[in-house]
């Protein structure tokens, strides 16, 4: 069985700057880390293999130091690593980075089953892995917090608004995971010598079949139009114990008032 996880780097922090200019985000001198939910899809698929066997890759489109992400990743269980970069694919939007990854798993594969965390912390659009899908032409399933396999496919539960939503997807497909599919294992002393000393694969815009123009900002057909900072104003109204009553009385009109009560 192959099996390929689509991995992120994110700022870690809540600080993140944008550039107004461009909308598009700032990244340098911020410290990094894996996307969280990108940490339970590793964890998926390294069971997968360990269970069925076969091999885990991983792939990560970013800046050089990405780099350290991926071998953290290998340390978590994965086989190999694939680092995506070049500055033409700088400031991409999710269009034009779900095309660069469709076209290395093109290039890599095929794969039977890609795992993707649910959306990155950094962008919260949840969008690359299905774009991914579409562009491959294999069917896919969000919000997935159960995995099991079978026969030549796999059975997954999706938490949806009202409940839960059970699908069966046969082999290829990919599946966008959530926080509580499993718990990541902390990589082992072994696994992290094997992380340092594992030897990337990197892929740049010239191994890839797609026109420089359609690459970054450049190809990304969305745009972030106005960046701005959103005001907070609160007003706060206090009643004294002995006007509690008359507190109460002030919540209760306001609720009737919003259509809450």
């Amino acid at each position: 069985m192959r099996i390929a996880v689509l991995l992120k780097q994110v700022p870690d922090t809540d600080e993140v700057k944008l550039d107004e200019e461009k909308g598009t985000m700032i990244r340098e001198g911020i410290g990094t880390v894996i996307n969280p939910l990108d940490l339970q899809a590793i964890e998926a698929g390294r069971q997968f293999i360990e269970q069925e066997g076969g091999t885990l890759s991983v792939f990560s489109m970013g800046p050089p130091q990405t780099e350290e992400s991926l071998r953290e990743a290998i340390a978590m269980g994965a086989h190999t690593a694939t680092l995506i970069t070049d500055r033409k694919f700088g400031g991409a939007d999710t269009w034009a980075t779900a095309r660069v990854l469709s076209e290395v798993l093109k290039r890599n594969g095929p794969y039977d089953l890609i795992l993707a965390g649910e959306k990155a912390t950094d962008g919260e659009t949840g969008q690359v892995g299905p774009e991914v899908a579409a562009m491959l032409g294999i069917p896919f399933s969000t919000y997935v917090s159960e995995i099991d396999k079978k026969n030549d496919g796999v059975i997954v539960k999706r938490t949806v608004e009202d409940g839960y939503e059970t699908q069966f997807l046969p082999f290829p497909c990919l599946l966008t995971v959530l926080n509580n599919l499993n718990q990541p294992e902390m990589p082992t002393l072994s696994g992290k010598i094997r992380g340092h000393a594992a030897k990337l694969e990197t892929v740049t815009a010239s191994d890839l079949p797609i026109p420089e123009g359609e690459l970054g900002l450049t190809g990304s057909p969305t745009r972030v139009s106005k960046v701005f900072y959103p005001k907070i104003q609160r007003k706060c109204e206090m009643y004294a114990l002995s006007d509690i009553r008359k507190g109460i009385q002030r919540i209760v009109r306001e609720l009737k008032n919003r259509a809450i009560l």
